[in-house]
């Protein structure tokens, strides 16, 4: 399903600002920075478990945006395809959540030298010469018109040199409301050219215009089995089943569908959370790990939810984990490991 070569990520690195602790936005008048991004996240997660990747993107010309480049390169992924262009650089703004206080998100990326750059800006055959996969997310599309066009070009032009794609579906209907854009019909295209969808039963429902019940596997395999249907170069579907009982412990699970047959994995209970953000480009960068590295969508299961799992105990976007967490996460054993 996936070659040999390099993962081509494609999509806008951000600044995150959050302040420090779990306090308010502003309470303490500080706040800390980490440089983020799906897309990144995902490069930066399978650069840290052994795979070649890169990060294609556009930042500003200035201390800001270098940056951000150099965040991406200190994990190991080439930047060489990430553009220098007039512009801000897109931020967010978390609040982490507490207790029964749920965590939340302000956008400020209207304008940023991504959503600004042109399809024109990318050289796809010279970006694209000896990768293996490109990976989206549905975050570019929802900037705006001109970043929904930007998506479609890359994963034509991926299609069109045999190159899989991967795409994160993360659905963000505050990004998609700002402009009025037609979510359904742009994430549909994107999605009908993919090989893997990273998406559940809503992320279906979205596309079909149709209810899906995700309360069980049986009624997953429906939504899975209606997605398969309705895009015919789909071969695989990855998801998470989050349970929420506060802001300390979640319950997860994670699934592959095939067209022929679906995995699931136990529940795990993650607990002391300390920062849940990436956990879903975390869960993408293991089922991607798991699939180059066996073969096996069982597995690729099991590697995916090990991320996901464990990046819930770092701070910042980007899972830092190895190959060799992946195994001790599932060897288990909570104690000093000397």
């Amino acid at each position: 399903m996936i070659g040999a070569g390099r993962i081509v990520c494609f999509g806008e690195l951000l600044l995150r600002l959050s302040p420090p602790g779990r306090e308010l936005l502003f309470q303490g008048g500080t706040l800390d920075a980490n440089f983020g991004g799906a897309e990144a996240n995902v490069a930066i997660g399978l650069s840290r478990l052994g795979h070649r990747t890169a990060m294609v993107s556009a930042v500003p010309a200035h201390a800001v945006g270098q940056g951000a480049v150099d965040h991406v390169r200190r994990h190991g992924v080439d930047a060489s395809g990430i553009a220098r262009t007039p512009g801000r650089l897109g931020l967010y703004f978390l609040t982490p959540g507490a207790s029964l206080r749920a965590s939340s998100i302000v956008y400020d990326r209207a304008g940023s030298s991504f959503a600004e750059a042109d399809a024109s800006l990318f050289d796809w055959p010279t970006l694209l010469d000896g990768a293996a996969m490109l990976h989206l997310s549905g975050i570019t599309p929802a900037l705006g018109q001109r970043s929904a066009d930007m998506a479609i070009a890359a994963a034509r032009a991926a299609r069109a040199a045999g190159i899989a794609i991967s795409f994160d579906g993360n659905y963000r209907p505050s990004l998609w409301q700002a402009w009025n854009g037609d979510a359904r019909a742009i994430l549909s295209e994107l999605v009908g050219m993919a090989d893997i969808l990273f998406g559940n039963h809503r992320d279906v429902a979205l596309l079909l215009d149709k209810p899906f019940d995700g309360d069980g596997p049986d009624r997953r395999r429906i939504a899975a089995e209606a997605a398969f249907e309705a895009f015919p170069s789909l071969k695989l579907i990855a998801s998470t089943a989050r349970h929420v009982v506060d802001a300390d412990h979640h319950r997860l699970a994670a699934r592959v569908d095939l067209r022929d047959r679906a995995h699931q994995t136990d529940e795990v209970a993650v607990t002391g959370i300390v920062d849940r953000i990436g956990g879903g480009d975390a869960f993408a960068s293991g089922v991607l790990h798991g699939l180059i590295a066996t073969g096996d969508p069982a597995e690729a299961a099991r590697a995916g939810l090990a991320l996901a799992a464990l990046k819930h105990s770092l701070p910042g976007d980007a899972s830092l984990f190895g190959t060799a967490d992946i195994d001790a996460f599932w060897d288990g054993g909570l104690d000093v490991r000397r």
